[in-house]
């Protein structure tokens, strides 16, 4: 009761909450909040490996289920959701003799609880996702990785703001608003699925998440001019250019602190000897990186991403990626089942007149999402050998962030109700196709699976090539032979 207090001194959210209701039932609510999360997430990501598609979209799907489209267990504000649309919220109230007065309150602090979870877990993710990734290969593919970029922004941005405009009517602002929301791409699922299929580090992988990565920040950039336009009337070109520079410096900064910062973090981490000495100051960095990507208006999750590709360079790597993964497991499957939590689906009922035009719209928009972003394959260069639909394929979810552009344009009151379920409904599809076209484009992925498990079972593998040796790392601890396997790809 003494920490929500202090909790509640510092966060007016929670200090108001608690003025109609005891913060105790706050805290059960969350607690029963993460109850349902870590077994939709556990039930849906078993159910979804066991028919041999990824975990993370079972997690997605477990979301759906639980959320605003199904059962009502895990709803958020945001979606026109209050109290009473909540099943935990009754649940408590039959229980734990929560009252009406205070149920609203209780419904809003434990929603703002569980977003905010939810954001340090893609957080995590994605710095986890770095200290996977190898800055030097990021670096190598760093050309191509840009002309996919700019590609996967300009072709579905161009297609679906004059195809809005000239097939269906819609206004410029609305059509220039539904076509930024087509060039978002969600690093955080892709990589999350390429992780799982054993090609995070392959070539295509590398090029897919350098891809990802500049199409968020072209994507900021996008979403800041569109704002600006459907909230003035016209474009803030001091703005735009402020995050152009901001964006370049940041990334730019992060690649050459990694030169100078290594030897340092590798000493602060020696001199300590308690508990959590390497991952605390790891997190530390982590956060502050984030921040400083807040701070200058970029997503605090290029922060993290940076700094695990900084802390990728270190000699503690492989310690690092160890204690990073069981802190992971409990906070990103919250990321992904919330994802999926705030997605309606009741915007695909066509009985309802109002979705036959957002339908009609969503289809297009749908096909535009996908090949807009299928053609980046055809633009990569000098690998001959090199699966160019893959890398078209890891581009195509929009997930949470083509979900925070149509928050935005809901908010700005820039897009009919239509035009808003069908940008949702191609971000839904968008999101639910990539993993399992993933593991399709990828036809030899069973088999390096087998390698990897062979390595993992201690099987003698000499002549095996592992593509992704960090991975494994997190998966064996005593594996010699592995230990073998990486070193020789390091030198």
């Amino acid at each position: 009761m003494q920490l929500l207090n202090a909790i509640n001194f510092s966060f007016p959210l929670l200090a108001s909450t608690t003025e109609t209701a005891d913060s105790s039932m706050v805290l059960a609510a969350v607690l029963l909040s993460l109850v349902v999360i870590y077994l939709a997430s556990k039930v849906g990501g078993e159910l979804s490996n066991r028919i041999g598609l990824p975990a993370v979209l079972g997690e997605l799907v477990g979301g759906v289920i639980v959320g605003i489209s199904v059962f009502h267990l895990l709803v958020f504000p945001e979606a026109g959701t209050d109290s009473s649309g909540s099943l935990i919220i009754s649940f408590l109230q039959s229980t734990a003799g929560l009252s009406p007065q205070a149920a609203d309150g209780v419904f809003t602090a434990q929603s703002e609880v569980i977003s905010v979870l939810a954001e340090l877990g893609v957080i995590i993710l994605l710095f986890e996702i770095g200290l996977e990734s190898n800055l030097k290969d990021l670096m190598a593919v760093g050309i191509q990785a840009t002309i996919v970029a700019v590609v996967g922004v300009v072709a579905p941005f161009t297609a679906g703001t004059v195809g809005l405009m000239t097939l269906f009517g819609v206004g410029a602002v609305p059509a220039i608003f539904a076509g930024a929301a087509l060039t978002a791409t969600s690093i955080g699922i892709t990589s999350k699925v390429l992780s799982e299929i054993g090609r995070l580090n392959s070539k295509e992988g590398q090029i897919i998440l350098g891809a990802a990565v500049i199409d968020d920040v072209l994507g900021i950039i996008v979403l800041a001019v569109v704002a600006s336009l459907a909230k003035d009337g016209e474009v803030d070109v001091t703005k735009v250019i402020y995050l152009i520079i901001s964006a370049t410096a940041f990334l730019v900064g992060a690649i050459l602190l990694g030169n100078i910062f290594n030897k340092s973090f590798i000493a602060i981490v020696d001199r300590l000897k308690t508990r959590g000495e390497l991952v605390i100051p790891a997190f530390i960095f982590a956060f502050i990186m984030a921040y400083l990507a807040a701070v200058v208006q970029l997503e605090a999750i290029l922060g993290a991403f940076a700094a695990g590709l900084v802390l990728e360079e270190t000699d503690k790597r492989k310690e690092l990626q160890k204690q990073v993964i069981p802190i992971a497991d409990m906070l990103v499957p919250i990321f992904f089942v919330v994802v999926g939590a705030k997605t309606d689906l009741g915007v695909l009922n066509p009985a309802i007149p109002s979705n036959r035009e957002g339908l009609v719209m969503a289809t297009f928009l749908i096909l535009v999402a996908i090949f807009g972003k299928v053609i980046t394959g055809l633009t990569v260069f000098g690998q001959p050998q090199i699966n160019r639909l893959a890398i078209g394929v890891g581009m195509i979810p929009r997930g949470e962030v083509g979900l925070v552009f149509a928050g935005v344009g809901a908010a700005s009151g820039a897009l009919s109700k239509p035009l808003g379920a069908a940008i949702i409904m191609m971000v839904i599809l968008t999101t639910f196709l990539a993993p399992p076209l993933l593991r399709f484009v990828f036809p030899d992925t069973e088999k390096a699976t087998e390698k990897e498990q062979l390595i993992l079972d201690g099987a003698s593998a000499p002549s095996l090539t592992i593509e992704t040796p960090q991975l494994l790392v997190s998966k064996s601890h005593d594996s010699s032979s592995l230990e073998s396997e990486t070193d020789s790809r390091e030198s």
